[in-house]
């Protein structure tokens, strides 16, 4: 659904707390990065997902520092929106795992996508290693590749003090049967760019409840 209009105005977001500023800001994040790394076609979408990830990386970590920051929170809210605008392209993985979580123990969306994000791309990265190089590189990042748009993730998650796994957030081992089943089903999981099964849902969950990543 694309509404008629859309208000943002940054002077109402001005009292969330740093950890809620951090939280939504990479749920911004992850509606760009899930739908530029779709597989539906849409240019359109595939721009505009490109530019709301610039501004988050241009963004975020300001509007975490100083709250009261105007230009922060404007730009992260038309990041927000190019993410919402983008994402009908679809999303993936981050969301099928995240909303489990979210509806049966009561984390925060944002943050869940955040912790689960850079284990799905690696997860994702053979089918999206030049796209995420090409993504790398309109970042400016150094060395670009899928493995700097993953290092990216992860040192923005610890400037804004984003936890590292799912366990920090109260998801154990005894989740990962009953949420993988729940993933399987999430209309999310229909555009992740790796075709998904229960197993993968389940080495996914095991991933990102240990720690286990191969970027340092």
């Amino acid at each position: 659904m694309l509404p008629v209009c859309v208000i943002l105005d940054p002077e109402v977001t001005v009292g969330l707390p740093p950890a809620l500023t951090a939280g939504v800001g990479m749920d911004a994040l992850s509606h760009n990065l899930e739908a530029y790394c779709s597989p539906v076609f849409h240019p359109l979408a595939q721009g505009i997902a490109l530019e709301g990830m610039r501004l988050v990386r241009d963004w975020l970590e300001a509007a975490c520092q100083n709250g009261s920051n105007i230009e922060a929170r404007a730009q992260m809210q038309v990041a927000s929106s190019m993410g919402a605008t983008a994402f009908q392209k679809g999303l993936g993985a981050m969301h099928s795992l995240s909303h489990p979580c979210g509806s049966i123990l009561g984390t925060h969306h944002g943050t869940t996508n955040a912790v689960v994000m850079p284990y799905v791309l690696e997860f994702n990265c053979q089918a999206i290693e030049d796209r995420l190089a090409a993504l790398a590189r309109y970042l400016d990042l150094p060395h670009p590749s899928a493995e700097a748009v993953v290092k990216w993730v992860l040192e923005l998650r610890k400037t804004i003090a984003i936890p590292h796994t799912l366990s920090d957030l109260g998801v154990d081992d005894s989740h990962i049967n009953k949420f993988s089943e729940m993933a399987m089903i999430d209309p999310s999981t229909s555009t992740n760019p790796v075709a998904m099964t229960q197993d993968g849902f389940e080495e996914l969950y095991d991933r990102s409840i240990s720690g286990s990543i191969g970027v340092n």
